[in-house]
């Protein structure tokens, strides 16, 4: 009965109707053991004791009673295959009667796509935001509308990540624009490299180090997790959520808008390719999730204007479109192709795997030795747990989780620096020395050196050396492009993922030697001038009268 007050009823029940419950529960019990043992379903099977070692003619009994169990196993497997060959016989027939009736409706049936799909498809064309001229248009009104240009370049790959064709069209452009290099995701990278990159760069343009927090919710949420941080006593300071650089650029801007004396504020407009942190760097300086940022590419379609402090306002912008003449590899790392369906995933990851050394990318992901990329996600996915119907390995998730690692902030690699660095041929030392002035460097070198003390970086040996292509083109209007690279044959698609020196890979021809005497036959190989002697195969004569076989049982054999 239920109470009043309470949302559900007592389970307590009264002891002689509990006592009831258990007498009917054992004689149900009773009774299904009285079934059982008069059925003798209960009976345990007695066990054969098989034939003991002193019965004559063991040999022959264990040989025959093999013989039989191998003869039903054979039947068995005929009567299963005869099972198996008209179940087959029968889907034929229903499949022939099918096209029959009505061909053209089932294949049109079969090739009509899903209605969700049909939807996101049309949503996709009709936006006018994915369009190659309204990107184009929306990162040339941000650098007019901006002050000073930030260009974001990724740490792992800086030379990678700049675009000449950006930075040029800065260099030329009205109303005497600055131009500045950030560093990001420098906690990827080992310090040395992070340390000769920055030294690289400040030759050029001053650079700074930053590294963004990528686990910023919305106003509301920090607000909650505000109060319980002051009632608690504990500042979250993980590798996500913690923000290095931030204080030293805004004091560096804050600087050069005093210096200059202008009026209103600082417009600071952030470039680069797709996944470098453009929307994270606003998100981490505001201190919330300003903008919308993520691991997938491309999702920032418009400029945004976010107010950081009095004097300065940053301006978001979609990212810089990478050219199609430029090399494969740096395809996969900056352009949209992946996500305009231009290109698989499985095209994306085996490139990046010819440019990386392959026992290095075995101790990252822990996978055994691989001949090809395709066996490569295999092992991959099966370490994750990324396995479909039946136990077959998702090499199209594993690829998109891997291609993920390496767009976004997660894996470590880095390129290594020039040893000898200089200028593109669009900068000079008068323009560079034009570049530099108004900023404060020494508080700036300053900065950077509190910001690498800071950060923990990766070590040397768990990060992987990636070969860098150089800066990578991109496209700053809706122009013609220049055709895409010539594609590799199969000969170079098939190579195993070990690093590739200048030069080209230098052809190696084999040649098999016949250790007897006999006539050799030499077999020419086309693009090749090197042959192939195969020895002849001897013929071999084998007589099964010939051949002894002493695994009958002797009769002769007197036993006493």
């Amino acid at each position: 009965m239920k109470r009043p007050g309470l949302k559900k009823a007592s389970k307590r029940v009264s002891c002689s109707k509990r006592y009831k419950i258990q007498k009917k529960v054992r004689e149900h019990n009773k009774k299904l053991r009285k079934d059982a043992k008069k059925k003798g379903v209960g009976k345990k099977v007695k066990k054969d004791i098989g034939v003991p070692n002193k019965a004559p003619f063991k040999e022959d009994i264990l040989r025959e009673a093999e013989q039989r169990r191998s003869k039903l196993e054979e039947e068995k497997e005929k009567k299963k295959l005869a099972k198996q060959q008209e179940r087959a016989q029968k889907r034929k027939k229903e499949n022939a009667a099918g096209r029959d009736a009505d061909p053209k409706a089932k294949k049109a049936r079969k090739e009509l796509p899903s209605q969700e799909a049909l939807v996101k498809q049309m949503v996709k064309q009709s936006d006018p935001r994915n369009s190659k001229k309204h990107l184009c248009s929306e990162l040339n009104k941000v650098i007019d509308a901006s002050d000073i240009i930030v260009e974001i370049l990724d740490a792992r790959d800086p030379l990678g990540c700049r675009c000449p064709q950006l930075e040029e069209a800065v260099l030329k452009g009205e109303g005497n624009k600055k131009l500045l290099f950030l560093l990001n995701k420098i906690d990827l990278v080992p310090k040395d490299n992070v340390e000769k990159w920055l030294k690289c760069l400040q030759l050029e343009f001053p650079a700074v180090a930053f590294k963004a927090s990528t686990q910023l919710q919305d106003k509301t949420v920090q607000e909650k997790k505000a109060r319980f941080a002051t009632l608690n006593g504990v500042v979250d300071q993980t590798k996500g959520v913690a923000c290095y650089g931030s204080s030293s650029l805004l004091q560096l801007l804050g600087d050069y808008a005093n210096a200059t004396g202008r009026e209103g504020s600082l417009k600071v407009g952030l470039v680069g390719f797709p996944n470098v942190g453009k929307s994270s760097l606003i998100n981490s300086l505001k201190g919330m999730r300003a903008c919308n940022a993520g691991v997938q590419r491309g999702i920032t379609k418009c400029f945004q204007d976010v107010h950081i402090s009095k004097n300065v306002k940053m301006i978001d912008s979609p990212g810089i479109l990478a050219a199609q003449s430029n090399p494969k590899a740096a395809m996969a790392l900056r352009s949209l192709q992946v996500e305009d369906k231009q290109e698989t995933v499985l095209e994306a990851v085996r490139t990046l795997l010819k440019q990386c050394n392959k026992q290095q990318v075995m101790l990252q992901y822990n996978v055994p030795d691989f001949r090809n990329s395709l066996e490569f996600l295999s092992f991959f996915a099966k370490k994750r747990g990324f396995l479909q119907k039946g136990g077959v390995p998702n090499t199209e998730l594993a690829a998109s989780t891997f291609l993920n690692d390496w767009t976004g902030a997660k894996l470590s690699y880095h390129c290594k620096s020039p040893e000898k660095p200089s200028l593109p041929p669009y900068l000079s030392e008068d323009i560079v020395r034009e570049m530099q002035k108004g900023w404060d460097l020494d508080k700036l070198r300053k900065g950077n050196e509190e910001t690498l003390r800071s950060v923990k970086f990766p070590n040397q040996a768990s990060s992987i050396v990636l070969l860098s292509k150089g800066p990578t083109a991109g496209v700053l209007s809706d122009v013609v492009e220049d055709k895409p690279a010539p594609e590799p044959t199969e000969e170079d698609m098939e190579g195993s993922c070990e690093n590739q020196e200048a030069g080209g890979v230098k052809e190696m021809s084999e040649e098999v030697t016949a250790e007897t005497d006999e006539p050799q036959i030499k077999t020419p190989v086309t693009n090749k001038q090197a042959t192939v002697r195969l020895q002849v195969p001897v013929p071999v004569n084998i007589d099964i009268s010939s051949v002894h076989t002493d695994d009958t049982y002797d009769f002769n054999t007197d036993f006493k």
